[in-house]
């Protein structure tokens, strides 16, 4: 029952989640953000975007990306090879030595993405705007308004998937059969 819950939580915020980020007039879906064309942007654009990104703290999304990517990569590889365990751990050391700073990649194209995305004056507001008191007050106030919008979705969906359940359940005993 448990399982349950929890596949059926999993899907609706996995759906619900994809539902919002999608405009209900969209005739087609968008390109997988890997394959999305980024347009030129002006250095200024580009320089804007990078301000707004560092107002917003974006940086601690991918702050450890390295680590977390080396330590992935030497799990994957322990798991097959038990005898190389101390060589992996040292070997990691030198690896996340070796790609130290490669982080900034992400930065630098996130910077980028958003400078495609807005117009070199559309990023000069937004970066006036979060300056701006109202602005402050959302880049403190929006990560806890996230945070209690999505525990909220999750109880939502916990007490969702426990009527349904018992809707399927009233309707399987009124054709005779116990599940």
């Amino acid at each position: 029952m448990k399982t349950l819950s929890k596949l059926l939580l999993s899907a609706s915020l996995v759906l619900g989640a994809a539902a919002a980020t999608l405009p209900a007039s969209a005739q087609q879906p968008a390109a997988p953000p890997a394959e999305r064309p980024i347009k030129p942007a002006s250095p200024a654009a580009i320089g804007y975007a990078k301000e707004i990104l560092q107002l917003k703290n974006a940086n601690a999304m991918y702050a450890n990306a390295i680590p977390n990517m080396v330590q992935r990569v030497k799990d994957s590889l322990l798991s097959s090879n038990l005898n190389y365990q101390k060589d992996l751990n040292e070997v990691a050391v030198v690896v996340a030595q070796a790609n130290a700073g490669r982080d900034k990649e992400i930065g630098e194209q996130m910077a980028k993405i958003y400078a495609s995305d807005f117009t070199e004056a559309e990023l000069k507001d937004l970066a006036a705007f979060y300056k701006s008191p109202l602005g402050q007050k959302l880049l403190q106030m929006e990560p806890q308004s996230i945070s209690a919008s999505v525990n909220y979705m999750q109880q939502w969906a916990q007490q969702f998937a426990e009527q349904v359940n018992g809707q399927f359940r009233a309707e399987m005993r009124k054709r005779g059969k116990e599940i």
